[in-house]
């Protein structure tokens, strides 16, 4: 590893701890330099999701109350507005799909779920935002006229899971019985696994919002292309 990737990853470890003791001026100040520097835009989110998860981890601890929590959601979302214009410079043209999002009945939360819909929205995806503590009829009813290419569903408290199922289920029953065309479901939180994952019946699951940004990148090309393909096997008239 040479001098400046050292620096650089001293640079990032620094950042995630400015996170994780909520010191949100000099994080701010911090991720600027690293923008200046060129450091890649996910690798700044994965610093400062470590420090997130230190968050959570001295909050469920009793170090930090909720008023941590929002500061410390209020620092993620400055962070994506930083990197705003330079993941929007790096992204190509044109529209990448519809994502209809919400955090599922019984749940409030929703950090996570503001992060991965602000790093959509600077890949190019049209997102339809239900807010939090949503109902699956309401998600349903929403994918009739807003016909996303996915749906994705957040949660963090761990009696809400059940909801998720029947989300699911809802979606199903649609595509057979009103031909809907189902969109992918993607499920994640930070209480989510795999095991719940499977219980779920959802399509995918990723705990990480960049990743689950990329994953959905890859899912509308495959969609796109399959398309196509349908398309082109069309006998013509």
């Amino acid at each position: 590893m040479s001098q400046t990737d050292n620096r650089t990853e001293r640079h990032l470890e620094q950042l995630a701890e400015l996170v994780s003791r909520l010191q949100e001026t000099a994080a701010l100040e911090q991720i600027s330099r690293l923008i200046l520097d060129g450091v890649p835009p996910a690798d700044i989110l994965n610093a400062c999701q470590q420090g997130m998860r230190l968050v959570g981890l001295r909050y469920q601890e009793g170090e930090y109350f909720i008023a941590g929590l929002i500061l410390a959601g209020e620092i993620m979302r400055q962070t994506v507005e930083l990197l705003r214009s330079v993941l929007v410079s790096r992204q190509a043209p044109g529209h990448q799909g519809r994502v209809l999002l919400g955090t599922i009945a019984g749940d409030i939360h929703d950090i996570g779920k503001n992060i991965f819909k602000d790093l959509l929205e600077c890949h190019g995806f049209t997102v339809l935002d239900l807010g939090v503590d949503v109902p699956p009829e309401e998600f349903l009813k929403q994918a009739r006229t807003f016909r996303p290419h996915l749906i994705g569903v957040s949660a963090l408290i761990t009696s809400s899971f059940a909801r998720i199922r029947e989300l699911v289920q809802l979606i199903k029953e649609a595509d057979r019985g009103e031909g809907l065309d189902r969109p992918i479901i993607l499920v994640g939180g930070g209480q989510m696994d795999q095991m719940v994952f499977s219980a779920s019946g959802a399509d995918y699951w990723d705990p990480d919002a960049w990743s689950a940004v990329k994953l959905c990148q890859r899912l509308v090309e495959a969609q796109c292309r399959a398309q196509a393909a349908a398309q082109d096997d069309e006998p013509s008239t």
